[in-house]
């Protein structure tokens, strides 16, 4: 997977191969696995020993990697603190803007960030694929009710606040696919928390499809949702498959970015 930002093309001559082969180095340490060692990282990365031994060697040089008395490689403080200086500036709406491209870029959809507020989810930012529909009826600022679309829908799962003050019986209707009866909805929420992502059909657009799922602060409550939407015919087998991981990685990324920031 590319990381975020990324232009994707290897052509650019101010590329310089060598760093982003180190940088793809730093990106397998994380909470879950925080030492490797030199045949462990040889084998995940698919380089040669040399030239990963060499560039761990520079990372180390560098302050960005340390030793372990055993001889395996962590990450070292160095990384730590430029981190945290970065996070500092941190807003959720930048910390998901690379993500977003990616999806953009990789689906050919358009990508949305949606926050929760009192009237429903508030799209506030979006980014525009390649494919020739453009999703006229949701743009920045634009309200959403929360039983309608992939993005309101996956906020309305994640939590039981919404849930309390927004089902009831009256709930309106925008195509004959929209969920209004309450017992449905509470039964699909249930699903959509069950499974990490809500899928949207026709039920806000006619003909327009989403993929979206939440994001998470440290303490398990929801922050806002990513999603890519398009045309419905886009939305089907392999393809799905494929834009429900990628939409539910980068959600997993972005809420890990965000549970970083300090309080």
């Amino acid at each position: 997977m590319p990381t975020p930002g990324e232009s994707g093309s290897s052509s650019n001559r101010e590329v310089v191969g060598a760093v982003l082969k180190a940088c793809s180095l730093l990106e397998h340490f994380g909470v879950d696995r925080p030492t490797w060692t030199l045949n462990e990282l040889t084998t995940v990365s698919g380089m040669n020993k040399t030239t990963v031994h060499r560039l761990m060697a520079t990372l180390i040089h560098a302050g960005w990697v340390d030793r372990t008395d055993e001889g395996a490689y962590r990450i070292g403080l160095r990384v730590f603190e430029i981190g945290s200086s970065a996070l500092e500036e941190l807003d959720i709406r930048s910390a998901a803007k690379g993500y977003m491209s990616d999806l953009a870029e990789g689906f050919g959809d358009t990508a949305y960030l949606m926050v929760p507020a009192e009237q429903g989810a508030v799209c506030i930012d979006r980014v525009e694929g390649h494919n020739t529909l453009v999703v006229a009826g949701i743009n920045v600022g634009t309200v959403i009710p929360y039983h309608a679309a992939a993005g309101p829908t996956v906020m309305l799962a994640y939590s039981e606040k919404l849930r309390d003050r927004w089902i009831r019986d009256d709930l309106p209707a925008f195509t004959d696919r929209t969920l209004v009866d309450a017992a449905q909805l509470r039964e699909h929420l249930d699903v959509v928390r069950r499974e990490g992502y809500s899928l949207s059909n026709s039920d806000y657009l006619d003909g327009v499809a989403a993929v979206a799922a939440p994001i998470i602060d440290r303490s398990g409550a929801l922050i806002a949702s990513i999603s890519i939407g398009g045309r419905v015919e886009a939305f089907e087998g392999d393809d799905l498959s494929a834009k429900i991981d990628r939409v539910r990685d980068a959600a997993a990324r972005i809420s890990t970015v965000m549970q970083a920031i300090p309080e």
